[in-house]
């Protein structure tokens, strides 16, 4: 299998499929390409032959592409059902589903305010967006209060016990957090620190930070990269 990704630093959807094969032992050749909105760029030309979402990530299996992090999701928990990568208990399973579509679809003021960014930190852009951005205050609530349940309910060290897909929806909010000191509970804390502990993280974490590819589109705050 091909699984097609962006940069590294910044494409929070490439890393959902990426962490998942990678933790999960599943083998996959990576082909990163340099993300770019320009329609006469090697990434939307190449993706143009690959799918037809025009997006990153995507998934190749055979000449068969699958799109879309969900889908890809679900694709490899049916070509890989021994690695159980949703929950094994129905309700627990739902519940995942639930949390990943919730993830999918919503918490837009915090990825626009707080994009996904893992070589940069912006402690004070955190503060400033908390206060100043209430739309961005309320996904951190609701995520806090999504998390410190499941881990109540689960007992952890995961959100449903064991790793699974939804530990990987929410790894690129994990990244955010840390960018931008996003004040947490302290179980919430440790949490993220149990999933940048991960190796398939730490993996992606030192692809990013090697990459020193500074895209100005993806970075509402800077003007050059620091390092």
């Amino acid at each position: 299998m091909q699984l097609y990704i962006g940069n590294k630093n910044y494409s929070s959807w490439s890393l959902r499929p990426w962490l998942l094969m990678t933790q999960a032992a599943i083998p996959f050749e990576e082909i990163k390409l340099r993300l770019s909105f320009d329609a006469d760029s090697d990434f939307k030309r190449t993706l143009a032959t690959v799918a037809p979402s025009g997006k990153v990530p995507i998934l190749v299996d055979e000449g068969f592409a699958v799109w879309d992090t969900l889908a890809i999701a679900e694709y490899l928990a049916e070509k890989y059902p021994a690695k159980a990568l949703w929950p094994t208990q129905p309700l627990a399973r739902a519940r995942a589903r639930s949390l990943c579509a919730e993830m999918h679809g919503g918490f837009g003021a915090l990825r626009s305010h707080c994009p996904m960014n893992i070589e940069a930190s912006l402690p004070e852009v955190g503060a400033r967006v908390l206060a100043e951005q209430p739309g961005v205050a309320q996904d951190l609530a609701r995520i806090v209060r999504m998390w410190q349940e499941q881990l109540d309910e689960s007992g952890g060290p995961f959100l449903f016990g064991g790793f699974s897909i939804p530990d990987t929806y929410f790894a690129p909010v994990c990244t955010r957090i840390k960018t931008y000191s996003l004040p947490v509970p302290a179980p919430v804390a440790a949490y993220v620190e149990r999933v940048f502990a991960l190796p398939a993280l730490q993996a992606w974490v030192a692809g990013a930070l090697a990459e020193n590819d500074f895209l100005d589109f993806d970075e509402p705050y800077r003007k050059a990269a620091t390092h």
